[in-house]
Parts: C-alpha cells; sequence; structure tokens
C-alpha cells in the first residue's frame, strides 16, 4: 500500500508531528551534545516517529512520560524486528524477578503496566508503519496478555498461599491452581490494539486450603485470588492499566460466582448451557495456570460446544443473536461500528462459526480458534468456494486494520468510526489514503460483501424470496397442524389433489406419526422444529411424480430423527438437500434406509456437485488419509467412527450416482471397490500402529524388521473389482515375517502370534458395530484349510497350501484373488506364488469335471428350488423366479467358465493373468483366440446385464431374483457356450 505523507493531513496532526521531532532532537541534546544530535537518530526513524505520533496520542503520551523509552526501544532493535516464541514472556519474567523479595502488589501492578505500555509503543509502532502485518500484531498482543495474566497469576499464587494456605483437592490430595480460560478474541489468539480480555477462573476439585494462617474452602481461596488478579491487571492507576478484564462470559455470568470447580461447570454446560455460550466456548483457550488441568477441562466441556451429529439448530442460534446485535445496534445508533454493525467484524466470525458449530462435531479440522485458519479450512475442506473465502479473509483483514487504526489512536476499546472531520482524516491516513470519501468507498465495499455473504450462510432460507405468491409450504401447514377433531374429509381431498393416488393411507401415515410415542415425547423445542419441517416436507413430496411412495420412504426417516431434531434444522434450512432426500428416498428404500438408519449421511444433501460425483481412487485414498491424520492417534473411538462415516458417505454418493444414471455399472463397482480399499490401508495402518506400540516389531528371518511384511488379500467380488452395495470382504491375511522370532518390543511375543492378533485387529477395526454401525462383513473362509485354519498364513505356509493340498475351487477362488494393501515385498512373493498355481499344467478332462461338479454343488444348494436351478422346463415361465447369481446361465456359471479358462489355458496365455475381473479376462481371452469374440461379446453383455439388474435389485432392497420369462436370450446363449467348453451341468 502506498502510504501518503504528513502532508495529506491536516495541520493540527503535521503540527503534532513536528513538535515531537523537536522533542526527538532536544532527547539527543541531552543524552549525546550538540554535536551529535542531528546524527543519532536515522532519517527513517525520524520519519517513522512523525508518522506513528501523528497517528496515535497514546504513544505520543509514554514518550512524553517517559523520554527515554524510544532510545530503549530502538537501541535494542525491538522497534524493526518481530519477536520469537516466548521472547514476551522472558522479557516480563526478567522484569518481575527484578522485584525484592518483599515487594508488594502495587510494586508488581506498576511492573505489569510498565512492560504493557512499552510492549504497546512497539506493537503500534510496528502496526502504523506497516512493519508487520495483521496477523503478528494480534499475536503479539495475545502473547502479551498472556505473558501478564500468567506471569501475575504465578506471582500471586505463591503470596496467597502464604497467607491461607496451600488449596488441596479433597480426592486427590494434590495441591490445586486455577485454571485460566482466555475467551474471545485473546482465545483465538486474536487481540486487537485495545481489547479487553474475557477470562473464565476455574478450579479442579473442592477440598480446603492447608498450611497456612488461616484454612479457606478452595472455591473461597480461588475466588479472593481470582480478585487479586483482575486488580492487578484491571485497576487504573497513575501509570495506567494493563488489560480491561471482563469475567461476563463465566456461568451465570455477573451474578454467578467468581470461579467455579470443574465438575460444577461441566454440570453447567450440561443442564444450562445456552447457545450463544457454545459460540464463545469455541475460541476458548488455556492462557493462565495450569496448563494440564486446563487441556483435560477443554476436553471435558467439548461435547458441549461440538455436537456428534450435524448441528444446524447453530444457525438457528446465530441468526437469533445477530437479530439481537442488530437491534442493539439500532437502538445505539452504531450502524458505523465495524464490529457489531452490518457488514462488519463480528458477520465475518459468525459466517465461520456457524460452520465450525454445524459441522465440527464431526470434521475434527474445524475444531480451531483462529478466524482465517477456520476461513482457509472451510476452503481446503470445499465448505466455500474458493472466491468466497478471498474475499472473507480480504474484508476481515480490511476491518481489522480499520479497527487497530480506530484504538491506536487514544488506547481505547472502539469500533466506532469518528463524526469530525479531522478525526475521519487521521483515520483515512493511518489506513493509506489521501481523503476520507476514498476510503468510506473501500470500507462500504467491503462491508457490502461481508454483509452478502452473511446472508447466504445466517439468513432465513423463507426471507431468501418474497413471500408472493404464498410459500408453498404454507398450504400443508393446516392439513399438518391440524387436530383429531379437524375436517378430515377436507384432508383427504387436499391430498388427493396434490397427486397422492391412496390420500387415506397417506393421512393415516401422518396421522401415525403425530400420535407416536417418539413425537409424545419430544421437547418443545423439537416440536416446533417439527412443526416448520413438516410443511416444507410435504409440498416437496407432492412435486414428486409418486407422492405416495416418497411419503412412505422418507417418514421413517422423520420418525428416526424426531427426538435429534438438529437434523429437520438441516434440512430446512436448506430446501435444495431437502428436495434431494425425497428424490433419492423415492428412488431407493436402501438409500432410504441408509438415511433413516444413519441420519449423519443427511450432510452429503447439502452439496449437490459432490453427492453426485464421487472422487477417484487417489483422491478418495488422499481424502480419508488427510480426515484421519485430523484425528490423534491414541483416540481409537474417533478413527472408528471416522471411517465408518467416511464409508457411509461415499457408499451414498455412490448410490445417489447410479440411481440418477450419471453412473454405469461398471464404475459402480470400481469406486465400491476403490472404496474398501482405501478403507482396509487405513485398517490396516492403525492395527499395525496400535500392535507395535504395544509389542514392538516383529522380525524376518535375517533379523531385520518387518515394516509390515503384511498384506491383506482380496477374492471374491473385491478381488475381481466388482464390489456392490452391501458386499462382504472375502480376505486372506499373509505375512512374510519368521513366526518363531520374537518382536523387538518390550512385550515382545513370538511372530506368528504377533501377526494373529494383528489380523484379528483388523477384522474387529472392520466388524465392530459402532453408532456408525460396522464397515464390512468380513469372510475368511477362503485362507489355507478354510475356518480351521491359521487366521494369518506366512508366505511359506501358504505356497506349500497351494501347491500341495489346495481343492480345485480353492484354485478357482485364486483366479479373483489379488494384493488390496499392505507390504510391497510380500505382495510379490503372493504374485509368484499365484502365477506358480495358475501356469500349472493341468489335465483337461478331469478340470472340467471339478468344475462341473462344484458347480452343480452350488446350484442344488442356492438355485431356485421350483425350477432345479433354472434347468427345469418351467425356467422361462414369468410365474417362476429366475436366480441371476445361482440359476443356471446366470452369472455363477459365467464366472466359473472364465476362471475354468484361466485354470486351463494359462500354461498356454500367461496374459490371463494380468487381469482379476472377468470382463478383463474376458477380452484376453477372446485376443488369446481361445473364445470365440462373438461369445466373448455374449458373455461381457450378459454378465453386465445381470450385475446390473442385481444393483438395481439390491437399492430397491429386493432379493436378486427376476421373472422367468425374462433374459430368455442371455440364459441361453451363456448355457450352449457352458457346453461348448465341454461343462456338464
Amino acid at each position: 500500500m502506498n502510504r501518503p505523507g504528513l502532508a495529506e493531513l491536516s495541520s493540527t496532526w503535521r503540527a503534532r508531528a513536528d513538535f515531537a521531532l523537536q522533542a526527538l532532537d532536544e532527547s539527543a541534546l541531552q543524552q549525546h551534545g550538540a554535536a551529535a544530535c542531528h546524527h543519532t537518530w536515522p532519517a527513517v526513524l525520524r520519519e517513522q516517529l512523525a508518522r506513528v505520533l501523528a497517528a496515535s496520542d497514546f504513544v505520543a503520551e509514554q514518550l512524553r512520560r517517559e523520554p527515554d523509552l524510544l532510545a530503549r526501544l530502538h537501541d535494542s532493535g525491538q522497534l524493526g524486528r518481530a519477536f520469537t516464541a516466548g521472547e514476551l514472556r522472558a522479557a516480563l519474567a526478567d522484569a518481575l524477578g527484578e522485584l525484592a523479595e518483599t515487594a508488594d502488589e502495587d510494586a508488581m501492578g506498576a511492573v505489569l503496566r510498565r512492560f504493557r505500555n512499552a510492549q504497546q509503543v512497539r506493537i503500534i509502532w510496528r502496526d502504523v508503519t506497516r512493519q508487520t502485518d495483521l496477523i503478528e500484531t494480534c499475536r503479539d498482543l495475545s502473547d502479551l496478555a498472556d505473558a501478564c495474566i500468567d506471569l501475575a497469576y504465578h506471582w500471586l499464587y505463591p503470596k496467597h498461599c502464604a497467607q491461607f494456605g496451600t488449596p488441596t483437592g479433597r480426592y486427590s490430595q494434590q495441591a490445586q491452581h486455577l485454571v485460566i480460560l482466555g475467551m474471545g478474541k485473546l482465545g483465538a489468539g486474536e487481540l486487537n490494539l485495545s481489547s479487553d480480555i474475557d477470562l473464565i477462573f476455574a478450579y479442579p476439585e473442592g477440598g480446603e486450603s492447608e498450611g497456612g494462617r488461616r484454612s479457606l474452602d478452595n472455591q473461597e481461596f480461588f475466588t479472593r485470588l481470582g480478585q487479586r488478579l483482575i486488580k492487578a491487571l484491571d485497576a487504573q492507576t497513575v501509570d495506567g492499566f494493563v488489560f480491561r478484564t471482563d469475567m461476563r462470559l463465566r456461568p451465570y455470568g455477573s451474578s454467578g460466582p467468581l470461579v467455579y470447580s470443574f465438575a460444577a461447570m461441566e454440570q453447567y454446560y450440561q443442564d444450562q448451557g445456552r447457545d450463544w455460550e457454545r459460540y464463545a466456548m469455541i475460541k476458548a483457550r488455556v492462557v493462565g495456570g495450569d496448563a494440564v488441568a486446563g487441556a483435560h477441562l477443554l476436553e471435558q466441556l467439548r461435547p458441549f460446544v461440538y455436537r456428534r451429529y450435524l448441528d444446524f439448530s447453530a444457525v438457528e442460534a446465530l441468526r437469533t443473536m445477530k437479530g439481537l446485535i442488530q437491534q442493539e445496534v439500532q437502538r445505539r445508533g452504531m450502524a458505523q461500528n465495524i464490529k457489531l454493525g452490518a457488514g462488519g467484524i463480528r458477520e465475518v466470525e459468525f459466517i465461520a462459526q456457524a460452520f465450525q458449530l454445524i459441522h465440527g462435531g464431526r470434521d475434527l479440522s474445524l475444531q480451531q480458534r483462529p478466524l482465517l485458519g477456520v476461513l482457509k479450512t472451510l476452503r481446503d475442506q470445499g465448505y466455500l468456494p474458493d472466491d468466497v473465502v478471498n474475499e472473507l479473509k480480504a474484508a476481515y483483514g480490511f476491518l481489522r486494520y480499520v479497527e487497530h487504526a480506530l484504538q491506536a489512536v487514544a488506547d481505547q476499546q472502539t469500533q466506532m468510526l469518528p463524526e469530525a472531520d479531522d478525526a475521519r482524516a487521521r483515520i483515512a491516513w493511518i489506513m493509506g489514503y489521501d481523503a476520507w470519501a476514498a476510503f468510506a468507498d473501500d470500507l462500504a465495499h467491503w462491508r457490502e460483501r461481508v454483509a452478502w455473504h452473511f446472508a447466504q450462510v445466517i439468513a432465513d432460507p423463507d426471507d431468501e424470496q418474497p413471500r408472493q405468491p404464498a410459500h408453498p409450504a404454507d398450504e400443508w401447514q393446516p392439513l399438518w397442524l391440524s387436530g383429531p377433531n379437524q375436517d378430515e374429509a377436507a384432508m383427504l381431498e387436499q391430498l388427493a389433489n396434490a397427486g397422492f393416488a391412496d390420500a387415506d393411507e397417506a393421512w393415516r401415515k401422518l396421522s401415525n406419526l403425530q400420535a407416536s410415542p417418539a413425537l409424545r415425547q419430544v421437547q418443545r423445542v423439537g416440536r416446533e422444529r417439527l412443526d416448520a419441517f413438516m410443511p416444507r416436507l410435504l409440498a416437496q413430496i407432492s412435486e414428486h411424480a409418486q407422492p405416495d411412495l416418497a411419503l412412505a420412504r422418507v417418514l421413517p426417516l422423520v420418525e428416526a430423527v424426531v427426538r435429534r431434531s438438529a437434523y429437520l434444522v438441516l434440512l430446512t434450512e436448506n430446501p435444495g438437500a431437502l428436495q434431494q432426500l425425497v428424490i433419492l428416498c423415492a428412488a431407493s428404500p436402501w438409500i432410504a434406509a441408509q438415511m433413516a438408519r444413519y441420519p449423519l449421511l443427511l450432510d452429503e444433501l447439502l452439496n449437490e456437485g459432490r453427492l453426485y460425483n464421487p472422487p477417484l481412487a487417489d483422491e478418495l485414498a488422499s481424502e480419508l488419509r488427510q480426515r484421519l491424520l485430523r484425528i490423534p492417534e491414541d483416540d481409537l473411538e474417533q478413527q472408528m467412527e471416522a471411517l465408518r462415516h467416511f464409508k457411509l458417505a461415499h457408499s451414498l454418493r455412490v448410490a445417489a450416482s447410479e440411481v440418477a444414471g450419471s453412473l454405469p455399472l461398471m464404475k459402480v463397482s470400481d469406486y465400491l471397490t476403490w472404496l474398501a480399499e482405501a478403507i482396509l490401508r487405513e485398517v490396516l495402518n492403525m492395527a499395525w500402529q496400535q500392535m507395535t506400540a504395544r509389542h514392538g516389531r516383529p522380525l524376518r528371518a535375517d533379523g531385520s524388521v518387518c515394516d509390515p511384511d503384511f498384506i491383506i488379500v482380496g477374492y471374491g467380488k473385491v478381488g475381481g473389482i466388482e464390489l456392490g452395495h452391501s458386499s462382504d470382504l472375502d480376505l486372506v491375511f499373509i505375512h512374510g515375517a519368521d513366526p518363531q522370532a520374537s518382536t523387538d518390543g518390550e512385550r515382545s511375543i513370538d511372530g506368528a502370534q504377533f501377526f494373529t492378533r494383528l489380523g484379528q485387529r483388523i477384522i474387529h477395526l472392520l466388524t465392530t458395530q459402532t453408532t456408525s454401525g460396522q464397515l464390512y462383513e468380513v469372510d475368511m473362509r477362503l485362507r489355507p484349510s478354510g475356518a480351521s485354519g491359521l487366521l494369518v498364513s506366512s508366505v511359506a505356509a501358504f505356497a506349500k497350501y497351494q501347491e500341495q493340498e489346495a481343492w480345485t475351487w480353492e484354485h478357482q477362488a485364486l483366479v479373483r484373488a489379488r494384493v488390496l494393501a499392505g507390504s510391497e515385498s510380500v505382495a510379490e512373493d503372493f504374485a509368484a506364488i499365484r502365477e506358480q498355481i495358475m501356469l500349472r499344467v493341468r489335465d483337461d478332462q478331469a478340470l472340467r469335471e471339478e468344475v462341473s461338479s462344484m458347480r452343480g454343488k452350488m446350484r442344488t444348494s442356492l438355485g431356485s428350488k421350483a425350477t432345479a436351478a433354472g434347468t427345469a422346463a418351467n425356467a422361462f415361465d414369468a410365474t417362476v423366479t429366475f436366480d441371476l447369481k445361482h440359476d443356471a446361465g446366470g452369472i455363477v456359471d459365467i464366472e466359473f467358465m472364465v476362471q475354468y479358462a484361466v485354470l486351463a489355458w494359462s500354461n498356454q496365455c500367461p496374459a490371463l493373468l494380468r487381469f482379476t475381473d472377468n470382463i478383463r479376462i474376458l477380452e484376453e481371452l477372446e485376443r488369446a483366440g481361445l473364445i470365440a469374440s462373438e461369445d466373448v461379446r455374449l458373455l461381457q453383455e450378459a454378465y453386465k446385464a445381470y450385475r446390473a439388474a442385481a444393483h438395481r435389485l439390491g437399492l430397491q432392497q429386493q432379493p436378486g431374483g427376476v421373472s422367468g420369462d425374462l433374459f430368455h436370450t442371455e440364459r441361453h446363449e451363456v448355457r450352449r457356450i457352458w457346453h461348448s467348453l465341454g461343462l456338464a451341468e
């Protein structure tokens, strides 16, 4: 920014600067003599001094009171450099350390005030001369406050203990310390140039002080200590004050006790905490006293601030708070307040904190204090577009610089724009403008942009559009709110006119919901939210082509969430999300059931573009990795919930894309398989970290450590990249370590035991039921020796089993086996074993017989009984069912033919081993001339048609069977090719 010179200021401020320069020369004359007075101060310093004194009466007053202050700051280099972490605290500690042991609190307070004043001069100097940026200025001010609070407390504490004894916990019998929470801008590390500090005092547990001249209970002890600390910081003396201290954010405000035990704090917020207190507690930070106990307290209060579910009720709360602020602004004529007025600093904060309160319970990356950091996360995580975040950051920076300019003048806590022309000229000049008009134009621009963005986030959806004609929900409100004595005939007529084919049934469903036990237990706020939501839902359903179906599928979700009404607020606040809910639930009962069982999925409806565009494999893996990195490594519960939510959310995206027709069958399976692979890699990593932390790392045969020398092999659908929406995972675990060697940890176990426990841990992480369900059903029966075999095999044992003991059907399963996660070296060993087995020369007749025999057993046990698994004469009648998977001519027949072909011919054509999915293996068979091109096309198209039908049935929650009069051509052709390969029924 090109900053205007002093000439642009009025004569008043130029005269002040000239006077300051004269005083500077006089100071130099006194210190250095006449010969040196014009050379002692560098020209750049003289220019900076003139600028700073023209901007700040406070700095002028401090230099008048302490003529040598500028020399001290200049000679120490403090004016021209940033402070390092901890430097302010160390400097204040040194100053307090120079006090005599007999010094009283007045002496300590004087040191604090003089130190604060000097640092305030330094910070204003660097801010006005733009030697620093907004972040450094706020950080310096916050560090200054932290140092003053904590060092003052630790100076007072031993003197208080000498008088009253040491406060001791009743149960722990440990000495107690106060925990000082900094709230608001202090908590966020964003303190402004003349901010007050909002504090809350707490202590760990009740008890009494011991060893003093007079004993006090802990609350009384810390109340008196807190009062002494407030006086040390807040009292106005001849040296000014340290920080204005505000305690009104504590429980019960000014009418409550000054200090609270942890138990009382937790009880208060659990039982009586209000919405605005959640907003305030976002920024709470331990700024003094016992940091370890303070961290524990904040962890105790975290559930109050961040809810595990999507909490759109936060928008209601912020909207209410903003309304109250606006009323106060209007009442007090504060439209020119750049913090509280329209488009001010508070609105930027509200935007960020709305997202934090809504999503922060699940997205831990939003559980942070600094506003600029939150905005960056909102951009990085896709909550807000880049251009919106860039505008908000630019506006926030501009407004905070204006705030600093206003406060630098007289060290007063003000955010009001001045009225007088001289004062306006001064503010414009500090901000780098030649005139007020140009500054005012830019200020108006940024406030308008903030106000616009604020409206997009916080504004009531009913206010977004003019209510002429009436809102569609209005006509449904009387029907929903009608009691049992209302005109039922009129209600039925309204439902029929809206397109309900069975108005009586629709009315019965709505009446049942009204009379449901769940609804009778709902509190007043929840009932109000439901009454606001239901007319909107009915209006949306009435626009659907099948309103009866949509109503039947959405109402179970409503009943499931009615006692967690924040979900209703989410849908009320987001009409687009409500529309997507109706569309998807009507299209798929599987989606409707998922939504009702896991309402957290409603979050996915908020972003239509993301909902219908699931990410690719690399993006999936990266997104999951980043999400888990934001969770502490020792927080297993959060990790498991994050994995489950990730799986649920992305499964929903795939299903939504499938029912919308934007994702073809093959891509659906690809995405679901990529999702499983990404989850398995992270589960293996989690299990490995947990096991090695407990037992150390296992060893290889050469004595080197494993890292991890373990693989997860996928068979069946996951191996063949053909997962469906409810598929389980067929897995096999293999390790490459020395089974006999002990791990290198303190609690060592042998390698075989280590990997068995590792496998058990992986299965536990995948299958444990939490509030978000389980990740996957896991089937381990394809491991060597099946259910009776070891859970984890060594490479050597796996190879021996496959070579000497495995049945033909196990080699068939190996056709679709591939490594999903784990060690590259062991994966190479597995590939070599697989290749060796597949390339074996087999007796073709014996192979046909074994494949045919296994297929026959499966048809007998799993096929349709009424049609002898699709082989009877009535198999093509409309009165019977064709099992897409198990009946003759179906999916398994195609899979068995592919597996037979690989086992029979891979020794002639090793390229058959390149892929594990049926479609691409068929392409290789065609390329090698082993199956005619026409037959390959028939098999591929039939396979895709069957699987597409099975997917559709799955989304409709129906069994995998269709009418027997369907797929005649496909079934005949599959059976023809089956016989052409010499395979028997």
